[in-house]
């Protein structure tokens, strides 16, 4: 028995962003995906790049332990994106996700950080296989939320651990046997948010190719809503004999999609160990154009694509335009039609028309853009928008609804301020209300705990240390014979001292006297910050180092 895998990848950037920071590779022996975060930070770029460091694990590696080789490789990866934000301190703030799988003919090692997703369908079932690095996923593991909820949870995209390029990289890793007519799938949050888990398995056990079934999951994806970019990998494992005429129908040539194959990884380019492998010049490959609706289409090696997704063949689809006619070369009949009466009539009227249409179009489409709002930067802050972040014709159709001075960005986890970055698009007004609430206690939260830091070291003596220091206090204060044994009752005035007398012998105390300066009074004890529970200690977290 030989197992073999047929695989597929497709890419889009989605209908919200502008760029598409996703990476996707598809060879022989490596499926992986990466999920760049960042915004402006280049999330892009990280995804590239990590991509571009493991490329050479689809390399014939034979007796190689499969868990060191991802462990390294990802570890690799991490001390790449260190390098370039020390050589390019305005990349600080880059990152991504991964999960990836390395197949060596009978068992597949796997490794995952960040939220992207693994899929196993056998056996007509489908079950993930990875489990999500968030905060969401960590309140259902808790039971304090339910699964249901976390669907739909404001925060469910925010990460717990990503590559950064910051300290050890601490991965998800493990070995999976594999069986002939397992399916696998490997997608971004672009599919996995807006296509539930039924449909996945619906359509993973539905379609025969990998690359049909890639095609129909983004158009899935497209159908939700597109809010994030979409990338996703469809491997079958299949059984092949020596003597089976099907093996040879099987390409074997790596294929890379989304921001890898649109920004090669300066790594990949510059090692030259792996320039001349498959991998090698896959990682290197420049990217075809993207279909105006559908997915794009993915390259391998060669530069042959699978094609656009059914639906938009040119044929009578609306994604791509019909074969087009060569100037000159028409036929027309001998006999030109006779001449309308009226014309410059008719031409006017069909003018007013279509001007009456436009203008009503406008103006149906513009009170639509104020019914939307999204959550985006104003200056340092937080602010939620009126509008869609679009420009028509130079102006912009959004303007600020409601501006929060105090949900700053500095004060935002990093994964939340990329998120602000890029813009997040909500229902209503009253989502948005309830996002941006979240976002302040996220940003109230990290400036208290900052707070609690940075008082940490002058604050912790603690009750004990207040008890010590008003004990010396009074120790050190001089009292009146008698004094201790009878206390003034409430209300009574305080003795003075300029007219208590002395007794015989001892001096008076003087009026203007100085209390003991090394001796500080109870009033002088800084205020105690207030202790952050346990709760609110395992969400700090997530904040950002200040």
């Amino acid at each position: 028995m030989t197992l073999v895998l047929r695989f597929a990848a497709g890419s889009h950037k989605g209908l919200i962003r502008e760029g598409n920071e996703d990476s996707g590779y598809a060879g022989p022996r490596l499926l992986a995906v990466a999920d760049g975060m960042g915004g402006a930070a280049a999330g892009e770029v990280a995804s590239s790049e990590v991509l571009g460091s493991i490329v050479r694990l689809d390399e014939d590696v034979p007796g190689a332990d499969l868990l060191t080789l991802l462990g390294d490789a990802v570890q690799g990866a991490n001390d790449r994106l260190r390098q370039m934000v020390e050589e390019d301190p305005q990349l600080e703030g880059m990152g991504c996700t991964l999960t990836a799988m390395l197949w060596t003919g009978q068992r597949m090692g796997l490794v995952h950080v960040g939220d992207s997703r693994a899929y196993l369908l056998r056996d007509g079932s489908l079950v993930q296989i990875t489990q999500d690095h968030t905060w969401v996923q960590r309140l259902v593991d808790e039971g304090r939320i339910t699964p249901e909820e976390a669907e739909t949870h404001p925060q469910r995209s925010l990460l717990m651990r990503a590559l950064d390029g910051r300290g050890q990289v601490e991965p998800d890793l493990s070995i999976r046997e594999v069986r002939a007519g397992d399916r696998y799938l490997i997608c971004s949050d672009g599919l996995s948010g807006p296509v539930s888990h039924q449909t996945l398995q619906d359509t993973l056990g539905s379609y025969y190719s990998p690359e049909q079934t890639v095609q129909e999951l983004i158009q899935l994806a497209l159908r939700g809503g597109g809010p994030d970019n979409i990338t996703c990998i469809v491997a079958d494992v299949i059984d092949v004999g020596a003597t089976d005429t099907m093996s040879g129908q099987f390409n074997d040539i790596p294929v890379v999609v989304g921001a890898v194959a649109e920004t090669p990884p300066s790594s990949a380019a510059a090692d030259r160990s792996i320039a001349d492998t498959p991998a090698g010049r896959a990682a290197g490959l420049g990217r075809g154009p993207q279909g105006a609706f559908g997915p794009a289409e993915g390259y391998d090696a060669a530069g042959n694509g699978f094609g656009p997704a059914e639906g938009y063949e040119g044929e009578g689809g609306y994604g791509y335009p019909a074969e087009p006619s060569v100037y000159g070369t028409e036929e027309f009949d001998e006999e030109q039609p006779p001449k309308r009466k009226r014309r410059g009539l008719t031409v006017s009227l069909a003018v007013l028309v279509t001007l009456g249409l436009l203008g009503g179009a406008g103006y149906f489409g513009y009170q639509w853009t104020q019914d939307q709002y999204y959550i985006g930067e104003d200056g340092d802050h937080v602010a939620i928008y009126q509008g869609v972040n679009q420009n028509l014709a130079g102006l912009s159709l959004s303007s600020v609804h409601e501006s929060r001075s105090d949900a700053p960005l500095r004060w935002l986890p990093q994964d939340q301020r990329a998120q602000v970055s890029r813009t997040i698009s909500v229902g209503s007004l009253s989502d948005a209300q309830k996002t941006m609430g979240t976002l302040v206690d996220w940003a109230k939260l990290c400036q208290k705990a900052a707070t609690a830091n940075a008082a940490a070291p002058q604050g912790t003596q603690g009750a004990q240390g207040t008890t010590a220091t008003k004990t010396a206090f009074v120790a050190a204060t001089p009292t009146t014979p008698g004094e201790r044994e009878k206390p003034r009752s409430p209300g009574a005035a305080a003795p003075s001292a300029t007219t208590t007398p002395s007794a015989p012998g001892t001096a008076a105390p003087t009026p203007n006297a100085t209390p003991p300066a090394a001796v500080p009074s109870e009033q002088a004890q800084p205020p105690q910050q207030p202790a952050l529970s346990d709760d609110e200690r395992s969400r700090a977290e997530a904040c950002p180092k200040q």
